[in-house]
């Protein structure tokens, strides 16, 4: 299978997949509140460019985006020694889909996803599902973990491992604290392609899969002005880590993406001390 065919299919899968989560998610809000959709290219558009979906004051969400690009070019010359494969040239393909959901209810998790291929003079799959609670809920933290530790045992990969990659990822060194309650985060998966494609695909569904099972469990708890203070308190430390830390939010940039789509991620409303 030539690698251009292989950029083909990956390409087509995140297109379907970034459907079905929208399709999933408007079906949760049940209140005809449809995703606005805005198109985007980079400014040489034989590069690429992507579509991001964006549903905001929902009486499930505040704030969902879910963004698919596949873009590419040359990354600049102080970004390359950060990416594997691209320290000789800069080329780069990319593409991937990445989804973060900000809730109404302050009960509920905020969560996050994404996959990506990524081509240089190397290719690789990455990605990773992760929670960030207000408040501490250890069956709903079991519930998220269940989900990801089945879903690398099926495909014979190292949730142990993935885990403390979270772990460590969704760490805010200024703070001395967690992002969240973590999940599993993974990226440089070279080796076998086709075993690679079938997780991420899988991991896609799952993710669907847990979100839906965390908002159905909660979506009609009631909560109260105290609650939303401390979740909006706990989006300020989402959005430290965004801007400080993800790397995502670098490569977007790095890569000409558009910014409006990068900093999706970013809560609406969020309160420092």
């Amino acid at each position: 299978m030539s690698i251009e065919f292989r950029k083909k299919i990956v390409d087509s899968w995140f297109s379907y997949l970034q459907a079905q989560i929208c399709k999933e998610f408007e079906f949760l809000e049940r209140n005809k509140l449809k995703f606005s959709q805005r198109d985007w290219s980079k400014s040489k558009k034989k590069e690429g460019g992507g579509t991001s979906f964006l549903l905001t004051g929902g009486k499930v969400f505040d704030k969902v985006g879910v963004n698919k690009s596949t873009v590419s070019g040359i990354f600049p010359k102080q970004f390359r020694s950060k990416i594997l494969g691209a320290e000789k040239n800069g080329k780069y393909w990319a593409s991937g889909v990445s989804v973060v959901a900000h809730m109404k209810n302050p009960k509920i998790a905020a969560i996050h996803f994404n996959t990506r291929f990524i081509v240089t003079s190397k290719e690789w799959f990455g990605g990773g599902v992760d929670a960030t609670p207000s408040f501490k809920d250890n069956k709903e933290k079991k519930i998220i973990h269940d989900s990801l530790k089945m879903v690398c045992k099926q495909n014979k990969k190292n949730y142990i491992k993935y885990k403390k990659w979270c772990d460590e990822y969704f760490y805010l060194p200024h703070r001395k604290e967690s992002r969240g309650i973590g999940g599993i985060f993974f990226d440089y998966e070279t080796k076998d392609w086709t075993k690679n494609f079938k997780f991420v695909r899988e991991l896609g569904l799952t993710f669907i899969d847990v979100s839906k099972k965390i908002i159905k469990r909660k979506k009609k708890i009631k909560w109260s002005k105290r609650d939303k203070e401390i979740q909006l308190y706990k989006r300020g430390r989402y959005v430290e880590f965004n801007l400080l830390y993800d790397r995502g939010t670098k490569f977007g940039l790095n890569s000409g993406g558009n910014i409006d789509s990068i900093l999706m991620s970013l809560p609406p409303e969020a309160k420092w001390k």
